[in-house]
């Protein structure tokens, strides 16, 4: 398991468990809200009782003072009482500004109409009253609460791992330059001594094929040392033919790949397209999309590259018949560590991303991909 499938364990892991407290506040303030409602329809219900206990005493009755103060004891519940032809008797715990506006007591009535069944009140004479009532502003604040916390705790997330994703760029970043102005820095004493080495050679009776191959070796060691040195900095971008590049990096990966790889492309050797790059960056880039490619496609296959020259952009679509990625894996396989090789550290890719993107201010993408078909990689560059 690479590192990238390891935080990605640990990210589904921590999200699964926040899923989990959000379900089981969620069902614990539903059932207290639940719970809280019946005990608001007894609450009615004793009011009623009150209501109805009241209607029953004669004027010359003196205790009704518990029955008064059960009525008044409702001081949350919303009610309005009404007689058998619907009309509104009185009503409590409303607006305490629009009380006395019939138009708003009718919509108070209807919506309480919706919400719950009314309580009947059987009068001595044989008439009924009706109380209606809906949930008290207490008992609707704590229908909304798992959902106003649900937002709240996904706000902090969300704004937790922005905040955590600009430090760990910023790490990265950190992490990018310290490490290529080192290697850049390794590099450059033994590539001056090599150097050093190579001329005395040529000053010597020394086999000029054997001098010939060393000298490519010390220019390659030379311009991967020339690489490092402008990671750690802002390349300069200059105007160049991006077709003698890619010309440049095909004959440099042919040489040392299987004959059983093809390369095509649909322009020539007379063919130039001028674009601000640093070559030698972006001859990176284009070897490990080929490095990949040829991996993908296990030694065995055809890689073609296609220029889509536009009047501000430039596109360039390199195409392989490998494996092929899933739509879940398109970004994925930009992420530092990630890799499917066995050997890799899974920079290749994540390299050429920080390359095109923050040095070119282009863009590179899957373009599209089908499993055991291919894929098409896309760089995007500004004209």
């Amino acid at each position: 398991m690479n590192i990238y499938t390891k935080k990605q364990k640990w990210k589904l892991v921590l999200l699964i468990v926040a899923v989990i407290i959000g379900i089981l506040t969620f069902v614990i303030t539903n059932n207290l809200a639940q719970k809280l409602s019946v005990e608001e329809r007894k609450k009615v219900e004793l009011w009623a009782l009150g209501m109805r206990q009241l209607s029953a005493l004669d004027n010359e009755e003196k205790d009704y003072t518990f029955i008064l103060e059960v009525i008044k004891n409702n001081e949350t519940v919303p009610v309005i009482l009404t007689d058998k032809e619907g009309q509104i008797i009185s009503s409590r715990n409303l607006d305490p500004n629009k009380e006395n506006d019939p138009e708003y007591l009718n919509q108070q009535l209807e919506k309480m109409k919706k919400d719950n069944d009314p309580i009947e009140i059987i009068l001595l004479d044989g008439n009924k009253n009706f109380i209606y009532y809906k949930e008290s502003i207490l008992l609707t604040r704590l229908f909304y609460f798992p959902i106003i916390q649900f937002g709240v705790i996904s706000l902090f997330l969300l704004v937790s791992y922005i905040a955590f994703s600009a430090s760990r760029k910023a790490e990265q970043n950190q992490v990018w330059v310290g490490m290529a102005k080192e290697t850049a820095h390794q590099l450059g004493t033994p590539t001056s001594s090599l150097l050093a080495s190579l001329e005395l050679l040529k000053l010597k009776d020394v086999d000029e094929k054997v001098v010939i191959e060393f000298e490519k070796d010390v220019n390659r060691l030379e311009k991967i040392t020339e690489r490092f040195s402008k990671i750690g900095s802002a390349p300069k971008l200059e105007k160049q033919d991006v077709i003698g590049v890619l010309n440049h990096a095909i004959q440099y990966i042919k040489a040392r790949s299987s004959e059983r790889i093809k390369f095509e492309s649909d322009f020539s050797d007379n063919d130039k397209i001028m674009v601000p790059f640093n070559a030698s960056l972006f001859e990176w880039v284009i070897e490990n999309l080929f490095k990949n490619a040829i991996d993908s496609m296990e030694g065995h296959g055809t890689i073609t590259i296609n220029i889509d020259d536009r009047i501000q952009f430039l596109f360039i679509d390199i195409i392989d018949e490998g494996k092929g990625l899933p739509k879940s894996k398109y970004k994925t396989i930009f992420q530092p560590g990630y890799t499917t090789k066995q050997r890799g550290w899974g920079l290749g890719l994540s390299l050429s991303k920080r390359i095109i993107e923050m040095y070119h201010d282009g863009r590179i993408f899957v373009n599209h991909s089908e499993i055991d078909k291919g894929t098409n990689m896309r760089i995007v560059l500004k004209k």
